[in-house]
């Protein structure tokens, strides 16, 4: 990587990053569905929680209400609004200092894109090969082709028969999706990309997962968006185990999302055992810049972490403050700061954000999907007039990370703690020293022997209120985490 885009990379990075489902998130219009006005509204909301940076589920054209199947990428979806709502809407949130990555779904199109439409329809159109296509056999397709209504062919669409996927291998496709970068960058002025499911770029044979061609289109792709943006940020979504993620780095995209620290989070505050999760970090710090890599809990494909800890609270707080003091650039998703739960289907996992105790909060019309049945309880407005609340802590941390290069930039140790359920490791930049323990267990436990021994050093405890200073640590509570500065 040229030295002038490494010095952009490390200047422009994310602190944290906040997933947003627009159509879930704020309706100014009464339509019952968000919308980038409504969005606009929230920005000082997404500030407080400490964000600088707000990744976009879809905002291109798309018939279906997710928009991962595009039909026009030059077109915000007009549920949404414009393309001016959407500029103004981004110079709305750079001015309160937070990025704008949107997801750009480079694998597939939608069935209904003109592209298609054509192809299908027209075996000598120009954009016949920017999809792959195969004789049926007896009248039928193989696994992940699907029968053309046209004639007696097939098309492959890897997830299903409403995204037809994109040959790369005709070099057309790879400079069309260029320009779309660069119309988002130039004409729209976002930061950057999420990109969607980018290790099904390039399929061989059976081989749909990871293939070498994949690699060389993301060298390609990256790149060529260092290039025209040198401080833009690419992030892309590569669900797989470390050993295959790390085989993406160190020249594709800057940063890939680590599921694998995401599974071990909620599985060790699930279990109350630390298991590989510090291990699986260190794996991922030795291979890369902390900037490369991002932790999370839970995004929009996956049963939302309330969920999964089986409304345990004292979980969901044990769970947001592990996320916010682990190196690497952390992504929340959007109602995760209020505990809001759901399940699958994908919907359910979806649903509008619980501003208030009904969905007046959302919309003044009827919300395109149901909200959660817990909103009554579990919505923004109540959790903001309880200072110990969930929401109040991810503040709290947001904000701390934000301000202290230890927990923002430094460098995790881990600790030997003695028991299988305390979590401990250091956060280390420089001078400036953090500790984090976490008893993940359900009885009081103690701490671990080695920062235990008689040091002339004051602990100030980060997360509490006033200045927190004490000269030594307290036995850890069951289900509690604690943050300490240490100061000689």
């Amino acid at each position: 990587m040229h030295p002038l885009i490494l010095v952009a990379l490390l200047q422009a990075h994310p602190t944290v990053c906040y997933e947003v489902f627009v159509r879930s998130f704020y309706d100014s219009d009464g339509d019952g569905i968000g919308d980038l006005r409504g969005l606009t509204h929230k920005l000082d909301y997404i500030a407080g929680l400490g964000a600088d940076c707000v990744w976009l589920m879809p905002v291109a054209e798309s018939p279906s209400y997710h928009g991962y199947d595009v039909t026009d990428y030059y077109k915000v979806e007009p549920d949404y609004g414009t393309n001016e709502d959407f500029t103004t809407f981004v110079t709305a949130a750079h001015q309160h200092h937070i990025r704008v990555l949107v997801d750009l779904v480079l694998n597939h199109t939608s069935s209904e894109h003109p592209w298609f439409r054509e192809a299908l329809q027209d075996s000598t159109s120009p954009h016949r090969g920017w999809y792959r296509w195969a004789p049926t056999q007896n009248g039928a397709c193989a696994n992940n082709w699907h029968k053309s209504p046209i004639r007696d062919e097939c098309y492959f669409g890897l997830f299903w028969s409403g995204m037809p996927d994109l040959n790369y291998e005709n070099p057309a496709v790879l400079d069309e999706m260029k320009r779309v970068a660069r119309f988002w960058l130039d004409s729209m002025h976002v930061d950057g990309f999420r990109l969607d499911a980018v290790r099904h770029l390039v399929e061989v044979g059976n081989e749909v997962s990871n293939t070498p061609g994949t690699h060389q289109v993301l060298r390609d792709y990256g790149q060529y968006v260092r290039g025209i943006a040198p401080q833009s940020y690419t992030i892309g979504e590569v669900w797989d185990n470390p050993d295959v993620i790390l085989t993406y780095y160190p020249d594709q995209l800057d940063a890939y999302f680590a599921f694998p620290i995401s599974e071990a989070l909620i599985e060790a505050v699930r279990t109350g055992k630390a298991g590989s999760l510090l291990p699986l970090v260190e794996q991922f710090q030795r291979a890369v810049p902390a900037y490369r890599f991002a932790p999370f809990q839970r995004n929009h494909d996956q049963t939302r972490t309330l969920t999964a800890l089986r409304n345990d609270t004292a979980g969901a707080r044990l769970a947001a403050t592990i996320l916010l003091t682990l190196p690497g650039v952390p992504f929340v998703y959007y109602g995760e700061e209020i505990g809001m739960t759901g399940d699958k289907p994908d919907e359910r996992l979806r649903t509008p954000m619980q501003w208030t105790a009904s969905s007046r909060g959302f919309t003044s019309g009827k919300p395109w999907e149901t909200l959660q049945a817990d909103t009554l309880a579990v919505n923004v407005a109540a959790q903001e007039r309880r200072p110990n609340s969930l929401l109040n802590l991810y503040r709290k941390l947001g904000h701390l990370r934000a301000t202290n290069r230890a927990l923002r930039e430094g460098r995790l140790e881990p600790i030997e703690s003695g028991s299988d359920s305390v979590l401990a490791y250091w956060r280390m930049h420089d001078s400036s020293k953090v500790v984090i323990l976490v008893n993940l267990g359900r009885t009081a436990a103690k701490q671990p022997a080695s920062i235990t021994q008689p040091v002339r050093v004051t602990w100030r405890d980060l997360l509490a209120s006033g200045n927190g200073r004490r000269t030594s640590l307290p036995t850890l509570a069951p289900r509690r985490a604690y943050v300490y500065e240490v100061n000689p």
